[in-house]
């Protein structure tokens, strides 16, 4: 029998818009096809986003790009919802949730503490990112295993428990498994992960957020999203040579920068996308986290029905095929921006060092090193990672290889690879491509994210060592690889990767430049080709997936009170109706300032599920404007200076709160929101700057913490570390209506400047309960 507890709170779900139950296989009545093989009851509801999108047509009365087909397909309410590009905040019903390990576990643990039984929406949990690079695949995989025992054991267990599909460690990188399973043409997922919108590449909306998002989805709320602008990235010609989709995304970063996306969604169109392979297209709408991106998009089309059929999804096509007008834009939309690009005359580009967005032809880049005083010997050349890990990668990179074996030689560089997947482990390893790769050198790591994300137990420099490594991944932050702020990354194609590998030196260029072989004859590599995908079936490999059970409330999740790795959250502390009055500054920060900065991953990721041990890494990056040191900053209680953690655990326990001064685009990159959580967690309560990137600034508002913004960018100069600040207007806190905040200099002088915000009502009512899981839990009690 159901408790009447239980059945009330149910109606008022209903009631009040919080949904309890997927409910797609209801509403589907054209065709019953699986979302994906792992959730045969689980049904594409098609129908629902038809109807969606003609009633907010017949309102909008103008033509739609497919991004807004997409999103306002998803609309909770698309008959009365208020839609503005760029303004309004849309309430959205996504179809799924995936959730990397590192993220899944505090995500986990926030919808343990909601005291909900089971996710409302189909969702899945990926080991990838605690796997270390060392040794290689096999013995990698069995020592992650081994140190990780504890946090796998509490994923699995509480997948279990709460309906939760569980992808073990080895199974691969979140994106390429979403890619190869759960995508398809007009989803809309929801991922702990900024490179979640890889899944663009098979026409989903696929958006990255922090865990508390993915914990509204799971939870059957309404998940809640600024109206995104569009730019439109038209492609006209072809692809051809060593130029390759990664280009594409490549030049589109050096023309929008870091944060020229912010707020919009990039949808890829025109003559030129149907050259694009459909895990190419997935390389590019990877990367454009890398812009700020809300997320990438391509228009359904014969490469993406290739692809599906391919990995067992035909089902899936012939059903996009029937609803195509659905999946592509609309003649005649219009997009925010126009951005053409022209297929046939893109050349190969390499971007870096410190930062994606620095864009160089690889016909210029030795040239460039040279006069920048960047290190043109190559160390260590790494192909893979969730940004190209493909099949076709893999056998661009081996064509190259082979080349270079042909002629005698091997790699210069160290060179690792990275299968995307154990799919794509298998498939490379029966067909050849793996052991030609390590025949010219290369050591094929684990399926997993690796050094992509900080986990690579570097052996071959020290510390503080200046020198250079090439990528095929997707971001190059500082210290980000292996966590020595010396090492100039660079990212580019998985081919020009191995064509550099073998030259050992930034000043090569395979289109122009000859290699001497092993007999002393001079020899020019030839432009890869390699299938698009494999010519018989992919090798799935070895069975990783863990189905929850039907019902899993007799099973038990395990959280030692003493372990160093989990930890039960307590509810953070209500807003006591207040103004926030004489805040110390714990820091004002100069210059770019990534989740990397403000919570480091690498080693760091062990704690991912402990916050308060993860919190000894808050703002350890952050460059101090005081003395240009990281992790040194004035206690301003003490005069002292020591670790930015410490310091924040003093104020803490003073009873001071305190608030940090950022730059421009502060909290770009990673959508980690132990960014968010550890400053909550050590008394932060606001967080000015020039500006946010998207994720970060919605996982502060979520945590409780004041995201607020220069009203004059130049303002960020009146503040100084030694100041005090109080945040005026609470009481009347209101969306669109800015806040006073009055600076106390030491000397006793004062100034008011203005904040912006970009609060709307309920984002108003997570900083009054504290954070936004405190204010679902008082829905909760109310409904009871």
């Amino acid at each position: 029998k159901v408790p009447v507890l239980i059945l009330s709170f149910f109606q008022h779900s209903l009631n009040s818009g919080i949904r309890r139950y997927h409910v797609a296989p209801v509403l589907c009545q054209r065709a019953k096809v699986a979302m994906s093989h792992f959730e045969p009851n689980e049904h594409i509801n098609y129908e629902k986003l038809e109807k969606n999108i003609n009633i907010v047509r017949k309102r909008l009365d103008r033509p739609l790009t497919l991004s807004e087909k997409i999103v306002y397909g998803h609309l909770d309410d698309p008959a009365k919802q208020e839609i503005e590009r760029g303004k309004t905040y849309l309430r959205l019903r996504p179809d799924r949730v995936a959730m990397q390990d590192a993220t899944a576990q505090m995500a986990m643990l926030q919808f343990i503490s909601s005291g909900l039984p089971k996710v409302a929406v189909p969702s899945t949990i990926h080991c990838d990112h605690l796997i270390e690079a060392q040794s290689g695949g096999e013995k990698d995989l069995r020592r992650a295993k081994d140190i990780n025992q504890e946090v796998y054991n509490f994923l699995a267990t509480a997948g279990a428990k709460y309906g939760v599909g569980f992808w073990k460690p080895g199974s691969g990188i979140i994106h390429q498994i979403i890619l190869e399973n759960y995508s398809y043409p007009g989803v809309m997922v929801i991922g702990t992960d900024s490179h979640t919108p890889n899944g663009g590449g098979l026409g989903g909306i696929c958006i990255g957020v922090g865990g508390a998002d993915a914990v509204d989805v799971m939870a059957g709320i309404p998940w809640e999203l600024k109206c995104p602008k569009v730019i439109g990235v038209k492609l006209i010609g072809k692809l051809s040579g060593w130029s390759s989709p990664k280009d594409v995304i490549l030049k589109v970063a050096g023309i929008l920068t870091v944060k020229g996306g912010t707020g919009a969604i990039i949808e890829y169109h025109g003559p030129g996308v149907d050259s694009i392979s459909c895990t190419g297209m997935a390389t590019i709408c990877n990367m454009g986290a890398e812009i700020g991106a809300t997320t990438s998009v391509f228009p359904y089309n014969a490469r993406m029905k290739k692809y599906l059929g391919k990995t067992g999804r035909a089902d899936i096509a012939a059903l996009a095929d029937e609803f195509q007008q659905h999946l592509v834009p609309d003649s005649g939309c219009q997009y925010d921006q126009v951005i053409e690009i022209n297929l046939s005359e893109l050349k190969p580009h390499i971007n870096g060092p410190f930062t994606p967005d620095l864009a160089h032809p690889v016909s210029d880049i030795g040239a460039v090193a040279e006069k920048e005083g960047w290190p043109v010997d190559i160390r260590v050349g790494l192909i893979g990672s969730c940004t190209n890990s493909s099949y076709e990668d893999m056998g661009r990179s081996a064509a190259v290889a082979k080349q270079a074996l042909a002629h005698g030689l091997k790699c210069k560089s160290k060179f690792t690879i990275t299968p995307g997947s154990e799919q794509i482990r298998a498939t490379i390893e029966r067909d050849g491509y793996a052991q030609i790769l390590r025949d010219v050198g290369g050591l094929v790591l684990a399926n997993a994210c690796g050094p992509c994300i900080g986990q690579w137990d570097r052996k071959d420099i020290k510390k503080g060592e200046k020198n250079t490594i090439v990528t095929s991944y997707n971001r190059n932050f500082t210290g980000r690889n292996d966590a020595n702020p010396e090492t100039h990354a660079f990212v580019t194609s998985p081919e020009i990767v191995t064509a550099l590998s073998i030259a050992g030196t930034l000043k090569f260029n395979p289109e122009t430049d000859y290699l001497t072989a092993a007999d002393g004859k001079k020899f020019k590599l030839e432009a890869p080709d390699a299938d698009e995908l494999p010519k018989l079936e992919f090798d799935p490999g070895q069975d990783t997936y863990q189905y929850p059970p039907k019902d899993g409330s007799g099973q038990h999740v395990d959280v030692s009170p003493t372990s160093q790795r989990l930890q039960l959250l307590e509810p953070f502390d209500k807003w006591d109706g207040k103004d926030l009055e004489d805040m110390l500054i714990l820091i004002k920060v100069k210059g770019k300032c990534t989740t990397d900065h403000i919570s480091a991953a690498g080693p760091w990721l062990k704690f991912r599920g402990h916050l308060d041990n993860i919190s000894n890494n808050l703002l350890i990056g952050a460059i101090n404007i005081e003395n240009g040191k990281a992790n040194s900053v004035r206690n301003a209680l003490t005069q002292e200076f020591g670790p930015v953690p410490d310091t924040a655990r003093y104020y803490k326990k003073m009873g001071v709160k305190w608030a940090v001064i950022g730059d421009e685009n502060y909290g770009e990159g990673s959508s980690r929101e132990h960014a968010a959580l550890e400053p909550r967690h050590l008394g932060g309560r606001v967080i000015i700057t020039k500006s946010f990137a998207r994720i970060h600034e919605t996982n502060l508002k979520k945590q409780g913490l004041l995201p607020l913004t220069f009203a004059d960018p130049a303002d960020y100069n009146k503040i100084h570390p030694v100041d005090k600040l109080s945040i005026v207007g609470l009481a009347d806190f209101a969306p669109g209506k800015p806040l006073k905040c009055i600076i106390k200099h030491p000397n006793g002088s004062q100034e008011t400047i203005m904040l912006n915000h970009t609060f709307n009502e309920s984002q108003i009512e997570w900083f009054q309960a504290g954070s936004a899981l405190n204010r679902m839990k008082e829905l909760q009690q109310k409904a009871s």
